[in-house]
């Protein structure tokens, strides 16, 4: 305790170790004189009495402070070598034990789980501790089960994963025996014997063992021989028959040339087998207990309890399968260390440390880069174009990359300013080899493609070989490539402006180039005069710049003759009346957005009124597309203030983008942006409503008992979608609960959730027709129904149900019953398979 609080309450950042040194008690001494002259003096300084009794009070906090610091901390860039370091520390933490052993044990198993890049260097600490105190060692062996059994409990399985990984290490460093590891890895496989359970599940506990094998499956074939035959038997066994209908789903190609793309446990289980083939042998773990082999051989070793793993209940979740991407091999990287085969276990382990340092940095993009750029084996193989790999196969993994897309771009751009003269050719290299087979590129990516390569070109002024890609001006517009030209072009102009990338691009880039985002208003056209709302909207202007009432407004648009007027003189809405008002309206609007937005807050009354049909709302948005054609972005911000004003729903902006209106835009971009938009605004919707009833029930937590049990069975049926609940009868007498608003609560949701499924009933009917429609007209004209636009519509329909899934799943059998049946062509109804398989 003495030493601890010695240090602490010195400017120590981080333990360091002078290179002569041999002996850690003259080390310790030296810094014990320092930071205890430091604190005298700060002491005569200060005056007797308060001063003192606060710094008192404080020195634990502060020594907590400081002890979390060096453990945080060791493994970095150091004057001293690691093992002196590891060596010093478990000295200090050792002193300390008797007084903060709590907070030891938390800080530890803290650092195993959130810094897992680091995680060979916390075994070794590990394996010191317990070699001087035995009860440590198993108290924290303890602590890392039960920290196991809660990430699972709360279906946290990377974390749980990273548990795994830590334990079996421990193996190595004689903390836990191998036998119990190798009775916790045949339960786990012995999950892919249970009935009626997903897949997934049994996915899960296979990958758990088989990623964790590279550090520890030396050791366990050395002692258990027999047994480790056995387990990997079990495991080829289940690998061999497992259903893989959901991988055609998840690839970011469609091609396995030249790369294979393979499903992530076919791809593990095969570099596993390699690993055995080699005699266990792997060149990327950092194994620093190696040089405490004498201390730590000597230690006495904990054994992990007996582990059943969680029953597979209704609602337990599981993690998704991945598809491996692939990029490069080693004829990509000519020059310099070799980059391993696919299937060899060191390319698992370069992609995995790499992957781990990402999401641990992920916060700090500076951070980030010079961690990757400081991989401890960066001089044998070709760093950078693993670097590039994972980071591409991040933003590409399906159905969501694990960090937002902006947070790739800036992390290349900060690669590149670290390695200037060797990152940006590879970078250039791969966006190369990322054009060349866009052919075959899942319109997911090409999306996030789009994005990124805009984005990246902003930072470097525009700057790229646009002469190499002129060839793609000649091909068929509905092809990938001049498709994805087309939208790169369209995104650098919202990053900049139109005359920029004019001057930017050559000219032969003409046809691709997107026009000068200008607004269209037909009543001031060439021939306006003939159309029947010229002179009311002119009238309606006038009448605005004059500051006109409302009222007035209404009277100027109620003679408009309606075109839709039956024989019976009744029609639901007056599409002219709408025509004249909106295209006006915006065209007063049209200097910004904040103009736009303006009027639409200004006649959000005249909107509403004109809008109470869904077909008046679809006609509505397609006068916005008539006067906004040339300008994406505003359509797309308008749609959604449009949405937030309730001027239009959702399920209106469905059935417009499915519209004959739509059709030439229906393979853009920003028709698929607008779509996603507005589901994931729909699914705010109904979660806030369901949190604001859940709020409203939770405030009778202490009402009496019999009220509390009628609550929660209003709450049990408002959770159902579709079904009705919070009537009358259901909610009477509560005595002194606010029951009206309950049942509005109840009803909104009801409402909400109504709406959420009206909507992707909507979307995939049209998803149905059209698909339906091109099969048809192939099948009638002998065409092959395999075109670009059929592609792309069926990657389109997939996208919809993997960046959804969370809430399509709940509507899974209503779905199968009314829109995927048996009648559903086979190519379209093969799409709602795959998406069942990502669960089952």
């Amino acid at each position: 305790h003495a030493q601890t609080a010695a240090i602490c309450s010195g400017t120590v950042s981080s333990w360091t170790f002078p290179q002569p040194c041999k002996h850690f008690n003259c080390v310790l001494s030296c810094i014990l004189k320092t930071t205890m002259s430091r604190r005298r003096r700060y002491s005569d300084d200060e005056d007797e009495g308060r001063g003192a009794k606060r710094r008192r009070t404080s020195e634990p906090l502060e020594i907590e402070d400081r002890l979390e610091s060096l453990i945080t901390r060791v493994g970095e860039k150091s004057t001293s070598s690691l093992e002196s370091n590891l060596e010093g520390l478990a000295s200090v933490l050792e002193a300390d034990l008797p007084n903060y052993k709590a907070k030891i044990l938390k800080i530890l198993v803290d650092c195993a789980v959130q810094l897992p890049e680091k995680l060979s260097v916390y075994t070794t600490l590990v394996g010191l501790l317990n070699a001087r105190n035995y009860n440590f060692g198993g108290e924290f062996v303890d602590a890392m089960v039960k920290r196991f059994k809660d990430s699972l409990k709360e279906f946290k399985y990377e974390e749980g994963r990273v548990v795994v990984n830590f334990l079996a290490d421990l193996v190595n460093c004689h903390v836990i025996a191998a036998p119990s590891l190798l009775a916790w890895y045949e339960a786990f496989v012995n999950v892919t014997l249970e009935d009626d359970v997903p897949q997934v599940r049994s996915d899960w506990f296979v990958y758990a063992t088989l990623s964790t094998l590279p550090w520890v499956a030396r050791e366990l074939y050395e002692k258990k021989e027999a047994e480790m035959e056995r387990l990997l038997t079990n495991v080829d066994t289940y690998i061999s028959k497992r259903q893989k209908v959901h991988v055609s789903i998840l690839r970011v190609w469609s091609s396995d040339i030249p790369h294979p793309q393979e499903e992530y446990l076919d791809c593990l289980w095969a570099q596993i087998k390699k690993m055995r083939m080699d005699k266990w042998q792997e060149r990327q773990i950092v194994r620093p207990y190696l040089a405490f082999d004498s201390i730590l051989c000597e230690a006495l070793q904990h054994n992990l309890p007996p582990y059943n793993p969680p029953p597979h209940m209704d609602d337990s979740t599981y993690t998704m399968p991945t598809v491996v991407f692939r990029m490069f091999d080693y004829t990509d990287a000519p020059e310099g260390p070799v980059m391993p085969g696919h299937h060899s276990v060191d390319r698992y382990l370069i992609e995995e440390n790499l992957r781990r340092i990402i999401d641990t940095y992920a916060v700090d993009r500076k951070e980030c880069a010079a961690q990757l750029l400081n991989y401890p084996f960066k001089n044998k193989i070709p760093l950078n174009y693993h670097i590039v790999e994972v980071v591409f196969g991040q933003l590409f993994q399906l159905p969501f990359a694990p960090h937002v897309d902006v947070f790739y771009t800036t992390l290349l751009i900060e690669l590149c300013k670290l390695q200037p003269s060797s990152l940006p050719q590879v970078l250039a290299q791969a966006t190369e080899m990322l054009y060349e087979r866009i052919d075959t590129m899942n319109i997911s990516c090409v999306d996030r493609l789009v994005n990124w390569f805009s984005h990246h070109l902003s930072n470097f002024q525009f700057r790229w070989s646009w002469d190499d890609w002129v060839p793609c001006v000649e091909l068929d517009n509905s092809l990938y490539k001049p498709k994805f030209v087309q939208e790169v072009l369209g995104k650098c102009v919202r990053l900049s402006y139109h005359q920029r990338i004019i001057e930017t691009v050559p000219d032969a880039y003409g046809p691709l180039l997107p026009p000068e985002p200008n607004h269209i208003y037909k009543y001031e056209q060439e021939g306006a005069g003939s159309l029947p709302g010229t002179v009311p909207a002119h009238q309606l202007i006038a009448s605005i710049k004059a500051k006109a009432e409302p009222q007035e407004l209404m009277n100027i648009l109620k003679d408009l003759p309606n075109p839709k007027k039956d024989d019976d003189g009744e029609a639901a809405f007056n599409p002219l009346k709408i025509d004249v008002f909106v295209q006006t309206v915006l065209h007063l609007g049209c200097k910004s957005f904040s103009h736009a937005f303006s009027a639409l807050a200004k006649f959000h009354a005249i909107f509403r009124e004109l809008a109470e049909e869904e077909e008046a709302q679809i006609h509505i948005l397609r006068t916005m597309y008539d006067v906004w054609k040339k300008h994406p972005q505003m359509m797309f911000v308008l749609v959604d203030k449009m949405l937030r004003t309730q001027i239009v729903n959702c399920s209106a902006v469905a059935n417009w983008l499915f519209s004959h209106d739509m059709s030439q835009d229906f393979t853009r971009l920003y028709v698929w942006e607008i779509m996603h938009s507005t589901i994931r605004k729909m699914n705010k919707h109904v979660e806030k409503c369901n949190t604001e009833l859940t709020e409203g029930l939770q405030s009778t937590a202490e009402k009496p008992p019999q009220v509390q049990k009628e609550l929660g069975e209003a709450q049990q049926k408002a959770d159902k979608s579709g079904t009705k609940s919070g009537s009358e009868d259901e909610m009477q007498d509560i005595d002194g609960v606010d029951e009206e608003e309950i049942e509005r609560l109840q009803e909104r949701l009801e409402s909400a959730q109504s709406e959420q499924k009206k909507l992707f009933l909507v979307i995939f009917q049209r998803f149905i027709m059209v698909l339906t429609e091109h099969l048809g007209r192939c099948e009638t004209s002998g065409k092959d129904f395999n075109t670009a636009w059929y592609r792309y519509s069926i990657e389109r329909l997939q996208q919809i149900f993997l960046q959804h899934h969370s809430t399509v799943t709940k509507y899974l059998d209503t779905l199968e019953n009314l829109l995927f049946t048996s009648d559903t062509d086979t190519h379209i109804l093969h799409v709602f398979q795959q998406f069942c398989a990502l669960r089952t």
